[in-house]
């Protein structure tokens, strides 16, 4: 695994910690959910604060959008995962703060973004779908400002960026993610 190859080899946290985020959100359905499907929301909506109370009704419904739940959780599971899911994103720098907490100033930093387009490509194969992957969401990101990040890196020569109408092309200079990683580390 590329995270763990980061991590060994000396990566600064401040890279490797999204790309560690990226991974786990392959297995943790629960994470990924609420990163993408309640965080980028409330973040679009401009809501500068939020509560564990606020992500209840959200985990009320994780079940009825495809996660398996056994049965309806408790209030205190409910104020457990919450809390576990709000930590998390404190964690990763997408919110800061104890109690309440607020959005943090969050940018995603350039070698780890490129690390992504590598991953994202691999999954989704063409430019247009990793433009428009969900996945960017969990970063706080939506496709128009993944794109002007493709062309600000277009501009310093660090990926090949082409579009035309419909018509997108991405060159990255490595093969694959893993080939990405090793440069990183290097």
């Amino acid at each position: 695994m590329e995270a763990e190859l980061l991590a060994k080899n000396g990566c600064p946290i401040e890279e490797w910690k999204p790309i560690l985020l990226w991974h786990m959100t392959r297995d943790e359905f629960l994470l990924r959910d609420f990163l993408v499907n309640w965080l980028f929301p409330a973040f679009l909506s401009g809501a500068y604060r939020v509560r564990t109370e606020d992500v209840y009704e959200h985990l009320r419904g994780v079940g009825r959008r495809g996660g398996t739940t056994e049965h309806s959780w408790s209030e205190a599971t409910l104020k457990r995962v919450a809390t576990a899911l709000l930590k998390m994103a404190v964690d990763f720098g997408l919110l800061r703060g104890s109690v309440v907490k607020e959005f943090a100033s969050y940018h995603l930093p350039e070698r780890s973004f490129v690390y992504l387009l590598y991953a994202i490509r691999e999954e989704r194969r063409s430019p247009q779908k990793v433009l428009a992957s969900e996945d960017w969401q969990m970063f706080l990101l939506s496709p128009s400002d993944v794109e002007r990040e493709l062309l600000r890196l277009h501009q310093f020569r660090k990926v090949d960026y082409q579009i035309a109408g419909s018509i997108i092309q991405l060159t990255l200079p490595c093969a694959n993610a893993c080939e990405y990683a090793e440069r990183m580390v290097a």
